[in-house]
């Protein structure tokens, strides 16, 4: 049984149908990644997994639970997590403020151990830990949001474009980063613009155009298919 599964899930903005009837699963230790255009429903669908989006039909289920229908909060509390695109982080808060509040809806203060275990991963964030967030790079930003996501203790991660605006040697720190908070033990549902870089370090993905699914495979296959090469990756896989 899947980690995570959406089956057959519709999300409607009014009149409109953003997700038409997809289905994806996600098995607990995997990255998964959805690639497509702007527009496809790559965000919407992780909204509607965090329970920010409400669901017009279809199950999504995680752990073995029907999750339609609970609140945001109690998703988080369940271990579902998400760095949102566009960072979201609060900038008037201190980095240390930012990552205690990703440990807000859990019982009792979070450990050290616990901030050492993102200071660790992001050496960055403990050089700034008394540093505001705002005053941060979109690099550092970026290492706060997943951060504090992190604090949550997560049994999945939902990661939407950790790469948007950042300079190249950023990207690629950010996927190493990712792939190591995966031999954690963290699965990880990744929703990613630069196409070649998610293929590179996901087990399996899902392109989705309008709305739906159109492809379902292997990272490594979508890698070399020539549709999805001509189509998210200007045609090679040098990126």
């Amino acid at each position: 049984m899947a980690l995570l599964e959406l089956t057959d899930v519709v999300v409607r903005y009014g009149k409109i149908e953003a997700l038409r009837g997809i289905s994806v699963s996600v098995e607990e230790g995997e990255i998964v990644t959805l690639i497509g255009a702007n527009g496809a429903g790559k965000t919407t669908t992780l909204k509607t997994i965090s329970g920010l989006r409400p669901v017009t039909r279809g199950t999504v289920t995680f752990d073995g639970e029907n999750i339609v229908g609970i609140p945001a909060h109690r998703l988080v509390q369940m271990g579902i997590c998400q760095a949102p695109e566009g960072r979201g982080i609060f900038p008037g808060m201190t980095v240390a403020e930012n990552l205690d509040m990703g440990a807000y809806g859990r019982r009792g203060a979070p450990a050290a151990s616990e901030f050492e275990r993102v200071y660790n991963l992001f050496p960055r964030l403990a050089e700034r830990r008394k540093q505001s967030g705002g005053t941060l790079s979109g690099g550092e930003q970026q290492m706060l949001s997943i951060g504090r996501a992190l604090m949550a203790r997560p049994k999945v991660l939902l990661l939407d474009e950790p790469s948007m605006g950042l300079a190249p040697q950023l990207v690629a720190q950010i996927f190493s980063i990712i792939s190591e908070i995966n031999a954690q033990g963290i699965t990880i549902l990744l929703v990613e613009q630069n196409a070649a870089q998610a293929l590179k370090r996901a087990d399996r993905a899902y392109v989705l155009e309008t709305g739906a699914v159109v492809k379902a495979a292997a990272a490594a296959d979508l890698l070399n298919d020539e549709s999805v090469r001509n189509a998210y990756l200007g045609g090679n896989i040098e990126e």
